[in-house]
C-alpha cells in the first residue's frame, strides 16, 4: 500500500464521505486499529505513524469528547512504546548473537556512521533521555536506538527513556491533529490538512538535506 493509499484510507475511515462515524464504531474498530499501525510502525518504518495519530486526532476532535481525544494520545503512546521495546528486543538478540540478526542488520542499514556516531555522543552526554529529542527529531529514533543497543543498555533501562519519549511523540502529532481539526468545520478537510502537515513535519527535514547535497 503507497503513502498515498494510507492516506486516502485515513482520510475516508476518518471522514466517511463527510461525516464522522459514531462513537461507538470509532471505539470499536479505529482504537485498535490505531494501536496495531503504530506498533507495527514502529517495527518497520513504512507506516506513517505520525499521520495516523494526528488523524485519528482530528476525528477525536470533531466527536467533541475530550476522552476521545485522551484516548487517542493514550492508545498511541503505549503502541509506540510496545513497538519500540520489540524491535528493542529484537536488537538485543542479534546483538548478542555470533552471528547477528536481520533486524539488528536492518537497524544499521537505516543508520547512516556519521548519525550513528552522533547519537553516541549524545548518549554518552546525556544518557537515555536523549531518546525523547530521538523521538521528535525526523529520522532520529533508529540511530539512538542503534547506539542503545551497541552499548549493550539493558531493555529495562531502554524503557525508562522510551517511555516519556512515547509520551511526548503521541502528544505533539495529538496537537498536530487537533490544530488542523479546529481549522474546519468538515472532518475530512482536518484529516487532510492534519496528514499533510504531519508528513511536512517528518519527511521535510531529510527532503531539504537530500536537495543540499545534490550537486
Amino acid at each position: 500500500m503507497t503513502l498515498r493509499d494510507l492516506t486516502a484510507a485515513a482520510a475516508a475511515a476518518a471522514a466517511g464521505a463527510g461525516q464522522v462515524p459514531p462513537e461507538t464504531t470509532q471505539q470499536a474498530v479505529g482504537y485498535p486499529a490505531l494501536f496495531v499501525l503504530v506498533a507495527l510502525g514502529a517495527l518497520v518504518p513504512v507506516i506513517p505513524t505520525g499521520a495516523l495519530v494526528s488523524s485519528a486526532a482530528v476525528v477525536a476532535f470533531h466527536h467533541q469528547s475530550p476522552y476521545g481525544v485522551l484516548l487517542v494520545f493514550a492508545v498511541s503512546a503505549l503502541a509506540a512504546f510496545t513497538g519500540d521495546l520489540a524491535l528493542y528486543w529484537l536488537g538485543q538478540r542479534g546483538v548478542r548473537s555470533r552471528n547477528g540478526s536481520r533486524w539488528l542488520a536492518a537497524l544499521r542499514g537505516r543508520a547512516t556512521p556519521e548519525r550513528l556516531e552522533q547519537a553516541q555522543t549524545r548518549l554518552d552526554e546525556h544518557g537515555v533521555t536523549v531518546l525523547v529529542l530521538s523521538r521528535l527529531v525526523p529520522a532520529g529514533r533508529i540511530p539512538v536506538m542503534l547506539a542503545c543497543l551497541l552499548a549493550e543498555l539493558p531493555l529495562r533501562r531502554f524503557a525508562r527513556g522510551d517511555g516519556p519519549a512515547c509520551l511526548a511523540w503521541a502528544a505533539t502529532y495529538g496537537l498536530i491533529g487537533i490544530v488542523g481539526g479546529s481549522l474546519f468545520s468538515e472532518p475530512w478537510k482536518g484529516v487532510a490538512a492534519a496528514v499533510g502537515l504531519a508528513l511536512l513535519i517528518s519527511a521535510g527535514p531529510a527532503a531539504w538535506r537530500r536537495l543540499r547535497r545534490s550537486p
